[in-house]
């Protein structure tokens, strides 16, 4: 991947953890809470986390089309329980059947499958109360993009391409990545507009160009991810490498190769980073006070270039 960092989406990231950090926490029950064994489970799953992309986007979707993050931290906090909700349910034997997960041992390793099932479960339900600090139209974009047509569909269509290796073609991998990882990459920056828009809500030529915008960060983060299965290292990755070519599992790279994939991945960013003045233009024709334009469409590039050049 490339040498030099994404400067301004991780300063973005160090500015906002902490705040993230904070509304995760107040959005979950305790770990004392009745029934305790079930909310340990769910905090286990949760802290400490991976890379919080997901609560992040929702952020710089916010912040894209002009809108206070502090305003979208509760809908963020809602966009990691869901990401990690299907993360406890992937690593289960029926499913992706992993041992580790952020470093450590996975959710079921160390509360049976039952109760992680249960634990993933809860934190979908409670996904969708915090999204609602966003409005309906953000819970419904969540739930659609969280669903059968989307990341469920896209999980069905994962599992059943490891039992099909006659069916392996790029247009079935670009579907499943499309629909699994992509959908809630672009419904998190959508959320995150619908958060900071208030009651008027956001310009709707704005949310067309954020969902293009998405859609291709989304193909380029799982691209990445695909090689990253190939060359990280379990201290990297918080999980075990070369788990998707041991599973058969449909991929970039399996159909193209390391180096194609990685220049489609860079090709997808630079498409993306193309977008993000037509993202902030289309905002600071809408109500209000409009976006500190350079600075916006600085981030949503760099967003882009790190969706590419990240080691984990």
């Amino acid at each position: 991947m490339a040498a030099q960092p994404s400067r301004a989406f991780l300063a973005f990231v160090q500015e906002w953890s902490g705040p993230v950090e904070q509304a995760l926490l107040e959005l979950l029950p305790p770990k004392t809470a009745v029934p305790q064994r079930l909310h340990e489970a769910m905090h286990y799953a949760l802290f400490p986390g991976g890379k919080r992309l997901r609560p992040m986007l929702v952020l710089l979707g916010c912040r894209a089309l002009g809108g206070d993050c502090k305003r979208a931290l509760r809908a963020a906090a809602a966009l990691e329980c869901l990401h990690t909700y299907s993360l406890v349910h992937d690593d289960l034997p029926c499913m992706d059947d992993d041992d580790l997960r952020r470093g450590r041992p996975a959710c079921h390793k160390v509360y049976g499958e039952a109760l992680a099932l249960l634990a993933g479960d809860a934190l979908l339900t409670l996904a969708m109360e915090g999204a609602a600090s966003a409005g309906a139209p953000a819970v419904a974009e969540l739930a659609r993009a969280a669903g059968s047509l989307g990341m469920v569909g896209g999980q069905v269509e994962d599992l059943a391409a490891e039992r099909e290796p006659d069916r392996h073609d790029l247009a079935r991998v670009q579907w499943i990545h499309d629909h699994k990882t992509g959908a809630l990459i672009t419904a998190s920056l959508l959320v995150g507009a619908h958060a900071g828009a208030g009651e008027a809500g956001p310009p709707a030529a704005a949310l067309g160009q954020l969902r293009r915008f998405g859609d291709l960060l989304g193909r380029a983060f799982q691209i990445a991810d695909d090689c990253l299965d190939l060359t990280g290292t379990a201290h990297e990755l918080g999980k075990n490498p070369l788990a998707d070519v041991a599973r058969g599992k449909l991929t970039w790279p399996a159909i193209v190769g390391l180096e194609q994939s990685l220049a489609t991945a860079r090709q997808l960013a630079a498409e993306a980073s193309l977008l993000a003045a037509m993202v902030v233009a289309a905002a600071s024709q809408g109500p209000g006070p409009g976006p500190t334009l350079d600075a916006a469409v600085g981030l949503l590039q760099d967003a882009a270039s790190y969706a590419v050049e990240r080691r984990r």
